[in-house]
């Protein structure tokens, strides 16, 4: 029997090979063999995608151009393509389960490594009902994850409608971006705005989220307002306190008549100890990290992007001392605890640090079976790496791995054990509360004493009172602002994608979104901050993200189709995906909704923005902004048109009449061979058409430095290496 297994990537199906007794090392493939295995067996890969969606002119040239004649664009067949750069690795894998008896899926675990399995068997126009499909589905990348999870194959068709929910799904945000983005750049170029505008049903909404936010900061108007503070002194000993309960004034009048109704005045007045109660508090450790939780927490700590953060401890993963990083679950088995139990000893020691780790029974808090649906919680593998293999990490990667390995170990610690002092003073009518805390126990806390604050914080020590005690108390009125609400960071956005719904009016999109942790999943928010911040949509500065103007206009004249803007439209989409996955409904009933909602926006959006007061005033502002900043990065006259002028684009140098009626493609590229093309050389190159001696080029063949000129000949680029001034 010849068994073909199918991995998602070349390092995945190395990891897969080392596994065995036997591999060799083949051309887009493993030969294997091991008792696990069958006795012909051979390990083929994917890079990622094989196979994807063709493009709109890959249908009909005339999408080439955008056009609002054009749309919609509804296919009705949708087409798979294999790109030029991968056909010969889809060759080679679509050959070996031609001739295969039975395919085993090793892609990664989850709905996209089965959409991207699907797809290259559906590609290769196989009898797959001939075929006998099996499913590997492990959390670790460790030898022995590997051998038992070949010793436990799933039946393949099992996962076969997480396929079609996937695909759906793919498609349907294919349909929204490949309408609505055109709609959306023509009507805008048609009012003056440069540049192309994206769409998309995850993207849009987050753009959204950090609008909403920019305009509560933009808007905010600070209150006064006024609040009474203690200083109570008892004995040779002082504590402040606040009035209980808490109240904030809007003006001094209304501070006044409650001092007088309270029979309290400012300055030092005598008080009495009207109540002390002391209890003894626990603390848990934190939760186990999915990878929402896991980029929010670094972001919060070391100021690391999502997408930093996912490719670090995808890196961790591979290197086999993380599990599976792309989990929305924060629980693990008791098969994960009994084996974080049995290397408690090997963890401790490359930790290094002296702890009690007591509880080695599990607890529902973190161990819990029925929360464990695809994969578990991250944490950490059996394999402990050297102090050598360590070392070699990245400085952000140490970072993470030893943060996933303090949270882990945390579970098996004591709690953070405290006495809460609750002391309550009386003057005269009015009550000041103050409360200490005193640890007792530092218990988990100790294993991130060196990198926080966090026990110091917690320490807030209260004299010894008795009630009765009288005391002299110092009564002050503070006037204060309200603060406005803080920008969003890539944590916190993060965090706002999973909660995101909370606000809709529909109770069913709101259990919906809450079921799905959100817009977005583990494995696509980090993108979709980064094509955010790509196409500079979204600004980062100082670890706080903002909207660009480009960003505005964009959000604003969504607001007129207010469902491309909203977490509900998701809950919504969910929903359906979900019935397509639980085969309560087909891909076709739904997609006929999708063309349905785009076809409306088609018709509705070319007069919603030609009334629009408010989006209209946007656009002129944009324009006014857009002006400046091209006269200030203008260069030179374009070689090419000669009436356009070349612009400092971000990414290349082009012209301005790339998007006239008779648009001027002309543009060079911001590095060539490795050296950064300043604007004084282009300048320089355009005006003259050849450059001075430049140095520091790179070539790719042999990786040597060298020197040239550049030479600008009929608007192709070269190099002159004749040494002559």
């Amino acid at each position: 029997m010849k068994t073909i297994v199918l991995a998602e990537k070349p390092s995945q199906a190395s990891d897969y090979a080392n596994a065995f007794q036997k591999h060799t090392k083949k051309q887009g493939y493993f030969e294997v063999s091991d008792p696990v295995l069958a006795n012909e067996t051979f390990i083929t890969y994917g890079f990622g995608h094989l196979v994807e969606l063709a493009s709109p002119e890959q249908y009909d040239t005339k999408y080439k151009k955008w056009d609002l004649k054009n749309l919609p664009i509804f296919p009705e067949k949708y087409k798979f393509i294999v790109p030029k750069d991968k056909k010969g690795q889809f060759s080679i894998v679509s050959d070996l389960i031609k001739d295969a008896d039975q395919i085993i899926i090793a892609t990664d675990s989850d709905r996209e490594g089965e959409n991207i399995a699907w797809s290259i068997l559906n590609k290769a126009k196989i009898d797959l009902k001939s075929k006998d499909i099996k499913r590997l589905w492990i959390n670790s990348l460790e030898k022995e994850s590997i051998l038992n999870g070949f010793k436990n194959l799933k039946d393949g068709w099992e996962f076969y409608n997480f396929f079609k929910e996937a695909q759906t799904r793919q498609i349907s945000d294919w349909l929204i971006g490949m309408n609505a983005s055109p709609l959306f750049t023509i009507e805008l170029q048609r009012k003056g705005i440069n540049g192309v505008y994206s769409i998309g049903r995850v993207q849009t909404p987050t753009l959204y989220l950090v609008y909403k936010r920019y305009l509560e900061i933009k808007n905010f108007k600070p209150t006064p307002y006024f609040e009474i503070n203690a200083e109570v002194q008892a004995g040779a000993d002082k504590f402040n306190g606040k009035l209980d309960p808490y109240i904030r004034f809007s003006d001094k009048n209304k501070l006044n008549d409650f001092a007088k109704e309270k029979n309290i005045k400012s300055g030092v007045q005598e008080g009495i100890i009207s109540d002390v109660k002391k209890n003894l508090k626990k603390s848990q450790s934190p939760r186990l990290f999915s990878l929402s939780d896991l980029q929010t927490e670094v972001n919060k700590r070391y100021h690391a992007s999502a997408s930093d953060t996912l490719k670090a401890v995808q890196k961790l993963y591979e290197q086999k001392i993380l599990t599976y990083p792309r989990t929305d679950c924060n629980f693990i088995t008791d098969n994960e605890f009994n084996y974080l139990k049995e290397n408690l000893s090997k963890y401790i020691s490359f930790l290094n640090k002296d702890i009690n780790l007591n509880n080695t029974n599990p607890n529902k808090r973190y161990v819990d079976s029925s929360k464990v649906q695809e994969h578990h919680a991250i944490i950490l593998t059996k394999t402990v790496p050297s102090k050598d293999n360590f070392n070699k990490l990245s400085d952000l990667e140490k970072k993470i791995y030893q943060l996933v390995l303090k949270t882990t170990l945390a579970m098996f610690a004591d709690p953070f054990e405290y006495e809460e002092t609750v002391i309550l003073t009386k003057v005269n009518l009015a009550i000041f509360k103050t409360i200490g805390k005193t640890p007792k126990n530092i218990g988990w806390k100790e294993l991130f004493s060196e990198e926080s604050k966090e026990s110091k914080d917690d320490e807030n020590l209260l004299p010894a009172v008795t009630i009765g005690d009288i005391v002299k108390v110092d009564l002050s009125v503070d006037q204060k602002e309200t603060k406005p609400p803080i920008p969003y960071t890539e944590g916190t956005l993060i965090k706002a994608m999973k909660t995101a719904g909370k606000d809709l009016d529909d109770e069913e999109d709101q259990e919906i979104l809450k079921d799905i942790e959100g817009i977005g999943t583990e494995a696509t928010r980090a993108n979709i901050l980064e094509t955010l911040k790509n196409k500079q949509y979204l600004l980062t500065e100082k670890n706080k993200l903002t909207v660009s103007q480009q960003g505005i206009t964009l959000c604003k004249a969504v607001e007129l189709e207010p469902l491309l803007a909203s977490a509900e439209m998701t809950a919504k989409w969910e929903k359906a995906l979900k019935q397509i996955g639980q085969k309560q409904r087909t891909q076709d009933n739904f997609l006929e909704q999708i063309k349905k909602f785009i076809t409306k926006i088609i018709n509705d959006l070319p007069n919603k923005m030609n009334d629009s007061s408010i989006l209209n005033s946007q656009i002129k502002e944009q324009i006014t902004t857009q002006k400046e900043i091209e006269t200030e990065s203008e260069i030179s006259n374009c070689p090419i048109c000669k009436t356009g002028k070349i612009l400092d684009k971000g990414k290349f140098y082009g012209c301005s009449n790339y998007n006239a009626d008779e648009p001027c493609k002309f543009s060079l590229p911001k590095k060539w061979s490795e050296k950064t093309l300043s604007k004084t050389i282009v300048k320089e190159l355009i005006e003259k058409g050849e450059t001075k001696i430049i140095k520091g080029f790179k070539s790719k063949k042999t990786g040597k430095k060298f020197d040239a000129k550049l030479k600008l000949s009929d608007g192709k680029l070269s190099f002159n290496f004749d040494k002559g001034e």
